[in-house]
Order: C-alpha cells, then sequence, then structure tokens
C-alpha cells in the first residue's frame, strides 16, 4: 500500500509511511514481527549481499561477470521475499541449478587453486569478496532461524552455492 501526502496543491507518494515506528515491520505475507526478529535479520543479510554485489558490479571489469551479477541481484528480490514469507503454498526459490551451471561455466576457464587468495586483487574482485563473506553470514543467519521456524531449505542451499559463485567470480575478476 502507498500512504500519499499533500504536496502543495498535489498528493505526493511517501517514502515513509510510519507503520514501523513501534519497532515492527511487515513481512511480505502481510504478518507483523519485531524488527530484530531472525527472520527480518536473515533477509536484511540478503539485501547487505545485493548491496555488495552492486558494488562489485559497478567496479568489475569484465562484461560477462558484470551481467551475472545482476542476474544474481534480480535472483535476491525472490529469495529475500522467500525468507519474508510465512505459509507459501510453494517455494520461490528453484535456482539451485542455474547457480551451479554458472559456477562451473566460470570455474573452466581458472587454472586449478593453488594456494589461499588474499581479498583485494581488484576493486571488482574485493567487492565479490565482501559479498561472499556477507552471503555466509546471511546462511548462518538463516540456519539460526531455521532452529526455531520453518525455513526454504532450497533458500539455505541456494545461499551455499552463491558464496560459491562469488568467490569464482572474484577469481575469474583478478586473472
Amino acid at each position: 500500500f502507498k500512504i500519499f501526502r499533500k504536496d502543495g496543491d498535489k498528493m505526493k507518494a511517501a517514502v515513509y509511511t510510519r507503520t514501523g515506528d513501534k519497532g515492527t515491520t511487515g513481512l511480505y505475507t502481510g504478518e507483523r514481527v519485531p524488527k530484530q526478529s531472525m527472520r527480518v535479520e536473515a533477509y536484511g543479510t540478503v539485501d547487505e549481499i545485493s548491496s555488495a554485489l552492486g558494488l562489485a558490479r559497478a567496479t568489475v571489469r569484465r562484461e560477462d561477470v558484470r551481467e551475472t551479477i545482476y542476474k544474481v541481484q534480480q535472483l535476491l528480490m525472490s529469495l529475500m521475499a522467500d525468507i519474508a514469507s510465512l505459509n507459501l503454498p510453494e517455494p520461490y526459490i528453484k535456482y539451485v541449478k542455474m547457480f551451479e551451471e554458472t559456477i562451473d561455466k566460470f570455474d573452466n576457464m581458472l587454472q586449478p587453486l593453488s594456494h589461499f587468495i588474499i581479498p583485494g586483487g581488484t576493486p571488482g574482485s574485493a567487492a565479490l569478496d565482501i559479498a561472499r563473506t556477507t552471503t555466509r553470514r546471511a546462511e548462518r543467519c538463516l540456519l539460526r532461524l531455521s532452529e526455531t521456524e520453518e525455513v526454504n531449505q532450497q533458500v539455505l542451499i541456494c545461499l551455499n552455492r552463491l558464496s560459491d559463485l562469488c568467490f569464482i567470480l572474484s577469481r575469474v575478476e583478478v586473472e
């Protein structure tokens, strides 16, 4: 829903709704929950992944990596919607195979890994490493949530594959 405010003689959509002023937020399926709930923490951390990927997309050198990052950012919207929902009839996420195929495509471009990698080879690679570590944190948040609430297991698998994809893309960007 939208809140409208009078701006002179016009009605204008407001960015603020005031519905969260008392420390609750609305889930995608309409339920109100505390802003500090594990579910909000989990989808908020996925939102951070998208921001880190946005930085990576703005700084990577390779167009194929940039396009892949953009596709992932689009998929993360569905991932967040899934986490921010209760009692969905069907899970939103069916992306594991796509992640695996993309990982394999880029991994085939690389030499076998023979040493540990220190983040920061390029700005794009460093941003992808931030996305990777943020993805691992999101996965841990979702695992904690799954101890007390139902969680779509495909979301957990997607996050696991996404961290692998960020690692591979980071390597591709450096080479």
